[in-house]
């Protein structure tokens, strides 16, 4: 590339400019707005089901399907993580112009993680039973729990392939798309609950069962967008593409697999201290679970902004434009300190009728203390989560996983250690505790290495 890289267009698509061009902070606040929405209605389709159940069963199908959550995020950030690790490929042949083999790249990817989804359902399928009861599920709430994830389990591969279509679309820089189809999906999945729950009385298995359909939907109307939007694009600067190719594959996994686990820290986090959760009864943990489902919703803004500035990192290596990336960075951490006093104004202002919307009225004092509680507190630290996830995003899109993979391990190694330490003397609260400390230590390693250099000399095409 040359140094007018800042006055092109992308060859084939709109003539608009795309993320090497204009300036670096609107550019990506722009491309990351719609993924935080996205995101946000991704989250608000997965808490669907605990509102639900939560307000019109009960306080244990609330439970049940909080027990269920753990395990079935895992699931999710998995899919979320492995298309994001592929789509850094793909953003970079798109930056270099290489068409061809961007679309081998993206082909790759979808046969790969399809024959991977249908591998985990069946194990999870299985073994669900065993992994609850491992996990010291309340024998109260065992059964639902199983149930939910059954049918779960069914419409892995559904699941697996949508987060794998968003990824590519986002890659492309199409990051509207994916948002349109999960205001779609969210829209639809709300209403098959309350159908299901409130009409057919069908309980957790009416919720897991709406949410299979939504997903399987969605994952159809995506793949036939993506087939009829890569038509539109040539070989650029080599051959056609292919369907699969194993070299691809291989560098492909290597960078997703860290930002498998990087994605997974918050969710494998959860699942390996749910039995300390668990271990104070099913009031707690329904109160735990209702916290976690309002985490999950608070953080998005900052993983999205990190998943934005791995796109944007990509594309702008794969044109060399080292210092625009620097500037791109600098913006994203701008971006997730406002977003972060926003939240922390919103949870303590308001976690009362917040947590109110996922219990009854009449529900235990237990469950609405703890989870009034972890919001009161988490609320102050969601900006080491976005400082986190925005570093991690350019040393992910940069292909330089080795810092950054051991630095989200450090963390899941924290959260898991004082968890299981500290909640047996100073009461579920560790829980807490830990989840700003693994955050904190994750970041000061990764940024160290960011400070380094070294990711802008890293090779991935």
């Amino acid at each position: 590339m040359t140094g007018n890289a800042e006055m092109r267009t992308r060859k084939g698509t709109t003539g608009k400019p795309d993320m090497l061009t204009g300036h670096p902070g609107k550019t990506l606040f722009f491309f990351a707005l719609p993924m935080i929405l996205g995101n946000l209605f991704q989250q608000f389709y997965n808490m669907a089901d605990s509102m639900i159940v939560g307000r019109y069963v009960g306080e244990d199908a609330l439970a049940a399907v909080g027990a269920s959550y753990s395990l079935t995020t895992v699931f999710i950030m998995i899919a979320i993580g492995g298309g994001i690790g592929a789509s850094v490929i793909t953003s970079q042949y798109l930056g270099a112009d290489e068409y061809g083999r961007m679309k081998t790249s993206i082909y790759t990817a979808l046969i790969t993680f399809l024959v991977l989804s249908v591998l985990l359902a069946a194990g999870g399928f299985l073994c669900n039973r065993q992994i609850l009861m491992a996990l010291k599920t309340p024998d109260n709430i065992l059964d639902d729990a199983v149930l939910y994830l059954k049918i779960y389990f069914g419409g892995l591969p559904f699941l697996f392939m949508y987060n794998i279509l968003s990824a590519m679309f986002n890659a492309l820089g199409k990051s509207r798309i994916p948002l349109y189809l999960l205001i779609f999906s969210s829209l639809f999945n709300v209403a098959l609950d309350l159908y299901m729950v409130k009409a057919l009385s069908l309980g957790v298995a009416g919720v897991a069962v709406a949410t299979v359909i939504a997903q399987g939907i969605s994952a159809l109307i995506s793949f036939g967008i993506l087939i009829g939007m890569l038509k539109k694009y040539g070989t650029g600067k080599n051959q056609g593409a292919k369907l699969f190719d194993g070299e691809m594959l291989l560098r492909g996994t290597k960078i997703a697999i860290p930002s498998i686990i990087q994605q997974s820290i918050v969710s494998i986090g959860m699942l390996l201290v749910q039995s300390v959760v668990n271990g104070f009864g099913s009031s707690v943990l329904a109160g735990y679970s209702a916290g976690m489902r309002i985490e999950s919703i608070c953080i998005v803004p900052m993983i999205a902004t990190g998943n934005a500035v791995s796109t944007f990192t990509a594309q702008n290596l794969g044109a060399k434009q080292t210092e625009r990336v620097k500037k791109g960075y600098h913006a994203g951490l701008l971006m997730v300190a406002v977003f972060a006093v926003i939240i922390c104004v919103v949870l303590e202002l308001f976690h009362g009728p917040i947590m109110q919307a996922f219990l009854k009225g009449e529900g235990g004092i237990w469950a609405y203390e703890t989870g009034n509680s972890y919001l009161v507190f988490i609320g102050w630290f969601f900006a080491l989560i976005g400082c986190k996830a925005s570093t991690d995003g350019v040393l992910r899109g940069a292909g330089d996983v080795g810092v950054y993979m051991a630095a989200n391990l450090v963390n899941l190694a924290i959260r898991v250690s004082f968890a299981n330490l500290m909640a047996p003397v100073f009461g579920v609260q560790a829980v807490w505790w830990a989840v700003p400390l693994g955050w904190s230590v994750n970041f000061l390693l990764s940024f160290i290495w960011y400070r380094t250099g070294r990711w802008s000399r890293k090779q991935v095409i």
